[in-house]
């Protein structure tokens, strides 16, 4: 006993020597060096970890998912057949990572990430449409139904752990299957404790190795391993913990803020692509107001953004308020208009901050921008610079972008001012990507892409006609960067900030007048048996969650009042066809009873002319009998010869009168045949079942 306190001491003693060289670490903040690479660092990370294994595999979670709210109907269809697959050829799979952290917070996933133990080969050959991509940490990229489901390996981590893999196992504690090693090893190897998460949805059970689950009830953002390290091995992580942060409205722990800016620097090394694409997923996703404002904190505005830094500083300095400068309006419109689900391409923000950057250098009249906007989200010249006429009688005063407020009366000075204001937004996306804007990130091809957007603008802005017809936002189409839909938004977002409301009040003055007239509409149509949907083309703000449940409600009156007078119609119709085909079942009957009665009489004649022939036959023979003991006599030879053929006349007579009644009963049995299938026909013509009267009712009546 005496020998296992010992040992248990010396364990903890090395345990707290371990973590103060790593604090100490951490306050020296060493530079790193490119010939020192990382490995030394990951080496020390992970004998602490082997040591603090030993210590927390109590604390393991395997919880229901159940309790959580997570059940497996809330899995992509997509992800769910991967998974199904993956498992049904004997290879366990799990969902990890940011899509188990947004279940658990009753967020929409911006994708479903699987995990498997096949290896990548292995996922290659399991689905046709499938390639394996990634250098430093390859994955298979599967399409499914449209959809693309990333597939990791567990193979791809032990790869980078290889040497350190015997050591691994023979440090792996009592109690721990190697089914939770391999869980715990990956998870390890994540950056922060609540994507370390791992969810079996046939099982339904979601695997805790890190106190994710601990860290996601009390929204902190912590990293697996210290942070310095953390972030000096990728700091990538530092982009993707402020985009989580963002999203989800968690705070980092005390050692991150101090690593992130410390290391803020450290992301310029990263790929022009890589910082390209964490953007995107910033500004693009719904939460691009709060990821400005953390890039500035964290002093990473003024590395990627520097136009825009500089402007928050000096507006800040004046205006208390973050939400009342121009910028922010800007984000926060465009956060209402994309989500997670419904995601934007990098074509609309990017074109956005061009927008603002130029009305910053060159302040411009606050009618053009009415126009300008209006335009792009009208689709029209004419339609764009009536609304703009008729809406813009409010100055909404934004410093210093708007130089003024002067209603142009002149078409033709107007479209030349608006064609300016596009050349000089076209102007400052070129100069994205010049190296001293600071715009580095931003590819010759998403400039180019982004011209394109103000184009229609430029030369012939009067003859500008766009070929969307719809008030909608067609996401499909808005993610794929598709520049009509672009230019809708980009419009719809500028008019919402420069309306001040007014948009929003406007729309409440007809409604009284808009109920009417669909009141009335729908008592003509009702009237004249006709349905005359009359839709408008034209396009103004967006329409109030009131007036859509409006519109909706007496869509569904009308649809109901074709559907009850095309019913009502049809049961007239049947109602009479009903009545014609049961009075011909009447006449039917009648028939049938007449004959049925003919049939009955006739054969009470049958019955009795056989008795008689029976009686006549019985005295026949018993004359035939007295005749053998008596010696006939001439003249009864010639009676009896008589009779016979007497009784040979009636059996023909009977025959014929069999003959008849068949004939009669045949006769019946067709007619019913006929009514019969006339009833069929009269079913399959309506569509509908008719009830036939029964032949029995009549009988019963009789």
């Amino acid at each position: 006993m005496a020998t296992l306190v010992k040992t248990k001491d010396r364990v903890l003693s090395r345990l707290k020597s371990l973590t103060r060289i790593q604090r100490f670490n951490h306050t020296l903040k060493p530079p790193i060096s490119p010939e020192m690479g990382s490995d030394s660092f990951a080496h020390q990370d992970l004998i602490l970890v082997m040591f603090m294994l030993q210590l927390t595999v109590s604390k393991w979670k395997k919880v229901d998912a159940g309790a959580f709210g997570v059940s497996r109907a809330m899995i992509s269809l997509p992800s769910w057949i991967v998974l199904k697959i993956l498992r049904k050829e004997g290879y366990q799979a799990y969902l990890v990572g940011g899509c188990v952290r947004d279940l658990l917070l009753k967020k929409v996933p911006k994708d479903f990430d699987v995990i498997t133990t096949a290896k990548l080969k292995q996922i290659w050959k399991q689905f046709h449409r499938c390639e394996i991509v990634g250098r430093r940490f390859p994955i298979c990229r599967v399409h499914v139904r449209g959809s693309i489901v990333e597939v990791s390996s567990f193979e791809t981590v032990a790869k980078h752990a290889e040497g350190k893999e015997k050591a691994l196992l023979s440090q792996m504690p009592r109690g721990c299957d190697e089914k939770d090693f391999i869980l715990w090893r990956n998870s390890m190897h994540r950056d922060f404790t609540i994507n370390s998460l791992f969810f079996d949805p046939f099982l339904n059970k979601i695997y805790d190795y890190a106190n994710g689950i601990t860290d996601l009830r009390t929204l902190k953002l912590r990293t697996l391993i210290p942070a310095y390290l953390s972030f000096t091995e990728d700091c990538a992580r530092i982009l993707r913990g402020l985009r989580i942060a963002a999203r989800l409205g968690l705070s980092f722990c005390r050692d991150a803020e101090t690593a992130i800016r410390s290391l803020s620097s450290s992301i310029e090394r990263l790929d022009k692509s890589r910082i390209m694409m964490e953007l995107n997923y910033m500004l693009s996703y719904g939460a691009a107001e709060p990821s400005i404002l953390l890039l500035r904190r964290y002093n990473l505005l003024e590395i990627l953004l520097p136009f825009h830094a500089e402007y928050l500083d000096k507006q800040t300095s004046k205006i208390p308020a973050d939400n009342s400068m121009m910028l922010m309006k800007l984000l926060f419109n465009l956060d209402k208009m994309v989500s997670c689900d419904h995601p934007a391409d990098y074509t609309l923000w990017v074109g956005l901050l061009a927008f603002h950057q130029t009305l910053v250098s060159f302040p411009q009249d606050a009618f053009v921008v009415w126009v300008f906007a209006s335009v792009l989200y009208h689709g029209q010249w004419n339609q764009g610079v009536k609304f703009a006429r008729e809406h813009a009688n409010e100055q909404v005063k934004f410093v210093p972008e708007f130089s003024g407020f002067s209603e142009i009366k002149s078409d033709e000075e107007l479209a030349e001012k608006v064609t300016q204001l596009a050349s000089s937004v076209q102007d400052c996306v070129n100069g994205l990507t010049a190296t001293e804007s600071g715009y580095v990130f931003v590819s010759k091809k998403i400039e180019k892409n982004v011209r394109q957007v103000f184009d229609v603008l430029l030369e012939g802005v009067e003859n500008y006609k766009s070929e969307k017809d719809s008030v909608e936002i067609y996401y499909d189409l808005l993610g794929k960067g598709d520049l009509e839909e672009t230019r809708f938004v980009l419009g719809k977002i500028i008019l919402e900030t420069i309306s001040g409301g007014l948009a929003a009040r406007m729309k409440v003055v007809g409604k009284e007048e808009k109920e009417n007239l669909l009141l009335d509409v729908c008592k003509e149509d009702l009237v004249k048996n006709e349905i005359v949907v009359k839709k408008s083309r034209k396009r103004g703000l967006a329409p109030s969650v009131s007036e859509l449940k409006l519109k909706t409600a007496k869509r569904q009156d009308r649809s109901r009042f074709d559907k009850d007078l095309t019913i009502n119609k049809q049961e007239v119709v049947w109602e009479e066809e009903r009545e014609q085909i049961g009075e011909e079942n009447q006449i039917a009957v009648e028939r049938c009873q007449l004959a049925a009665e003919e049939i009955k009489m006739t054969e009470e004649n049958i019955l009795e002319k056989k008795d008689c022939h029976s009686l006549s036959q019985v005295g026949s023979n018993k004359k035939i009998h007295k005749q053998k003991k008596v010696e006939p006599v001439p003249k009864e030879e010639g009676q009896q010869i008589g009779e016979e053929n007497k009784t040979v006349e009636t059996c023909q007579l009977l025959a014929e009168e069999e003959e008849n009644i068949l004939e009669k009963k045949d006769c019946n049995s067709l007619s019913r045949e006929r009514s019969n299938n006339k009833i069929d026909k009269q079913k399959k013509a309506g569509g509908k079942n008719i009830s036939r009267i029964p032949l029995s009712s009549f009988f019963k009546n009789k």
